[in-house]
């Protein structure tokens, strides 16, 4: 008989227990305000840009939904990019077509050395974060990167 009423008490106790909370998400790091950083939106694109010696560090917010011939080529005035982006892909996923019809698929985490000359758009739900390095108008000759994209 004791053994029922303990057994009896338990079960009553589970059951005044309050159910767990869902525990609230943390932020996402790399999604948090960039303290010291130059912060610009464009297209829909969070830009924020600190300095590194003679190099630009930028860190590049770029929301779902995001095509850069939809968001950018009416602000920026040509049919494709023509930015070299170098740095490391560390969210997301970005489809990246060239005028050529060559196709580069990036996931994070990745380095990533996309030529000018591209259309690229987010795949899937989430941002991408991509944090990039320049030297603004003279990226490609101090990267040793192409003007365009070619096939070797």
């Amino acid at each position: 008989m004791a053994k029922k009423r303990l057994h009896a008490a338990r079960k009553s106790a589970k059951a005044r227990r309050p159910t767990a909370r869902p525990r609230s998400k943390a932020p996402d790091p790399l999604l948090a305000k960039l303290e010291g950083a130059e912060r610009r939106d464009i297209g829909h694109v969070r830009l924020e840009v600190g300095r590194a010696g003679a190099a630009r560090v930028k860190r590049m917010i770029y929301p779902a939904g995001f095509r850069w011939s939809v968001d950018m080529k009416p602000i920026v005035g040509t049919d494709l990019c023509m930015h070299a982006h170098v740095g490391f892909l560390a969210k997301g996923e970005v489809h990246v077509e060239y005028a050529d019809g060559c196709v580069v698929e990036h996931r994070a985490p990745q380095i990533v050395a996309i030529e000018p000359g591209h259309d690229g758009w987010v795949v899937g739900k989430a941002p991408v974060v991509l944090i990039e390095f320049d030297f603004e108008g003279d990226t490609i000759r101090r990267l040793g990167m192409p003007d365009a994209h070619r096939h070797s």
